[in-house]
């Protein structure tokens, strides 16, 4: 299972540098067309819109995976081993948690746009809604994943 979620992961880098650098194009075109170099695109605003918002949730996966994404420590240091992994478990699980509520309403979503498109470039929109469930079917995957690791590896030894 490592190994599928280290290549999943490396799949969500790729297409976040893809991503990143097809949304330099729409900007571009939007800033240049301010001072009349190029033509006035509509399509842009929202090309770019689509990108930011994949953008965010790759990200969000990324950060996941890396352990990168940001928390809060609100629960006391302990120096009993046990305690510290029941912590750290418990924190997996309710990001967890988090995931499966991207995954249920994220459903609901892509389900409520499924027919829709967009109002511009008249793309389907169930490539935008896709978004929500997808980040909280694979947040789930790496949170499997991260409970694990936690579970297997020795007590005090620290992540």
């Amino acid at each position: 299972m490592h190994r599928i979620l280290d290549a999943v992961h490396l799949v969500l880098k790729v297409a976040l540098g893809l991503l990143v650098a097809g949304l330099i194009i729409p900007v571009t075109m939007q800033v240049l067309s301010r001072s009349d170099y190029v033509p006035r695109y509509i399509w842009t605003e929202e090309i770019a819109r689509f990108c930011f918002v994949w953008m965010i949730m790759i990200g969000a996966m990324c950060a996941v995976r890396d352990g990168t994404h940001f928390d809060l420590e609100i629960l006391p240091e302990s120096a009993n081993p046990k305690i510290e992994r029941a912590k750290r478990i418990f924190v997996h699980l309710m990001v967890s948690l988090v995931a499966v509520v991207f995954v249920w309403y994220g459903w609901q979503f892509l389900l409520f746009g499924w027919y829709q498109t967009s109002e511009i470039a008249s793309l389907p929109m169930n490539w935008m809604f896709v978004a929500w469930p997808l980040m909280g079917v694979v947040t789930l995957l790496f949170m499997a994943e991260k409970v694990m690791i936690e579970l297997r590896r020795p007590l005090g030894e620290v992540a």
